[in-house]
Formats: structure tokens, C-alpha cells, sequence
């Protein structure tokens, strides 16, 4: 059984440059009697470096056959700014899978709308390639992604290839537009009517910061979505991520191992809906 104090080691298989601030960390389980790191869209593990400690951060990609895994890390701190300073082949520490997943079972046969704010998108990659790589079992697909500028925006060829997928579209908008920029400009609230899919039967998934799905939730619900069917994916203060230290407690519930990914209802609840 794999102590869940205990970091194993992973290397760095390579480094995508995604924005000025943002690194993606192609990543594998050094050690072959670790096995692959197997988790599920939605779950988080704990990256740690000596020295710098430990912080949690979501997968940013599904498990890949080669057990590689992706996590995007924005320079933010000390912890962070230590992990951009990395090179491949260099080693970290990882903890984890931990938390949910979201309901994937429910998904089948629907219509998905996803709604990212800046680094948000990292959380709900997990989800998009899960659906893609099973394309023919879901329905029509939208995705509203918005960040500051052009130049914060992350996975930008996979994106495309996304918006070539027949029955998607990818709707963008930018706080600050360039000079080349062409799109729409604003929050992500300022992209919903353009919104084409069925608000009664779509399954819609929201992860940004705290006011950006205050505020998107609500317009969500004035065009007609569901709330048991509206789920967010949370950011709380973690340090173990297993439910110990107590950092993420609300009433009851423990954001690492009873999310971090809540349906409307369930932040209701929680009183964590605004």
C-alpha cells in the first residue's frame, strides 16, 4: 500500500511554455515499481520540492498509455517559481490521486458546456480530452474560455483541434485585446449568447476564479440550465490534501476528498455558491 504521507518521485519528460506566467510539466513515475499514476478527469495531486515545500495542483490532462501525465503550474510564489526554474529530466515529488471526479456516467448522450477563466481551463482539460477521446458518446460541445490577454491564453493548438471536432465550438474573449486581436472582449458572461445548446438537457462545467462562477452561474441559470446539472471545480487552501489538516473544512465537508468538483446544489448547501 502506497504511504499517503510519502511523495513518490516523478521526472520531467518535457516543459510547454503555455503563457508568460505558465509552464506545463509533461511528468512520469520515476521509479517502475510505482507503476502508472492512475486518476480519473477532475482529481488533483500534491507536487513537492525540496526546500519549497508541497502545494496541490490539478491534473491537466487524462492518463496517457506511456503513463505521462500533465500538470500546468502558474508562477505564483516560491514553490512555483522554484518549479519554473526546472529542467527536463529533473525530479519532483508527487502525491496523490486525490479527490472526485465529476459525473461521468450522466454525461453520456449530452450536451456539454464548459466555462474556463484564466488558469481555469487547466482543471476542465481533463474532462475535454476524456470527452474527446470518447467523442461518439456525447453530444454537441461548447467551450467559453477567457483570459486576460491573447498571450495568457493556454493550449492554443489544441484548441484548434478541438474547433475542427464536427459538433464543437470554442467561444473566446480577452480582458486586455492586442493589436492582432480580432475576438470578442470582456468576461466570459459577455460570450452566453452565443450559446446554441439545449439549456434543459446540457451538463455544464465552470472553473475560474471565485466572482468569475458567482457571476457566470447566475447568468447560467437566467438562460434556463439546471442547477443539478451546473458543476464547478473549487479552489480551497489544501496542505495534505486527505482530509487531516482541516485547511478546506465547510460544514461538514472537506474540499480534497469530498471535491474539489461540486454540483450547484451541493455549493448551495455548502453556502459556497457566491
Amino acid at each position: 500500500m502506497v504511504n499517503p504521507y510519502l511523495p513518490r518521485k516523478a521526472v520531467i519528460e518535457k516543459i510547454i511554455e503555455e503563457s508568460p506566467d505558465t509552464k506545463t510539466f509533461v511528468l512520469r513515475l520515476k521509479d517502475k515499481s510505482d507503476g502508472i499514476l492512475r486518476y480519473k478527469p477532475g482529481q488533483f495531486l500534491m507536487l513537492s520540492l525540496a526546500v519549497y515545500g508541497e502545494a496541490p495542483f490539478t491534473f491537466a490532462s487524462i492518463p496517457g498509455k506511456d503513463g505521462k501525465f500533465q500538470v500546468s503550474v502558474r508562477r505564483i510564489g516560491a514553490l512555483t517559481g522554484a518549479l519554473h526554474q526546472l529542467k527536463e529530466k529533473d525530479i519532483i515529488g508527487v502525491r496523490g490521486p486525490y479527490g472526485n471526479t465529476f459525473p461521468l456516467e450522466k454525461l453520456k448522450k449530452k450536451d456539454l458546456l464548459f466555462v474556463a477563466g484564466g488558469c481555469g481551463i487547466a482543471p476542465l482539460r481533463s474532462l475535454i480530452q476524456y470527452v474527446f477521446k470518447h467523442r461518439s458518446e456525447y453530444g454537441k460541445i461548447e467551450i467559453i474560455y477567457g483570459c486576460r490577454t491573447p498571450k495568457d491564453r493556454f493550449y492554443k493548438l489544441e484548441m484548434e483541434s478541438w474547433q475542427n471536432t464536427q459538433g464543437t465550438k470554442i467561444h473566446l474573449t480577452v480582458d486586455e485585446p492586442d493589436e492582432l486581436w480580432s475576438g470578442a472582449c470582456g468576461v466570459v458572461c459577455v460570450l452566453f449568447p452565443k450559446i446554441k445548446l439545449n439549456p434543459k438537457t446540457t451538463f455544464v462545467f465552470l472553473c475560474g476564479p471565485a466572482v468569475m462562477i458567482k457571476f457566470a452561474i447566475k447568468d447560467i441559470l437566467k438562460l434556463g440550465f439546471k442547477e443539478p446539472n451546473i458543476w464547478a471545480s473549487l479552489e480551497r487552501y489544501m496542505k495534505c490534501g486527505i482530509g487531516k489538516c482541516g485547511h478546506c473544512y465547510i460544514k461538514g465537508k472537506y474540499v480534497c476528498t469530498d471535491g474539489p468538483n461540486f454540483s450547484y446544489a451541493q455549493m448551495k448547501e455548502l453556502g459556497i455558491e457566491s
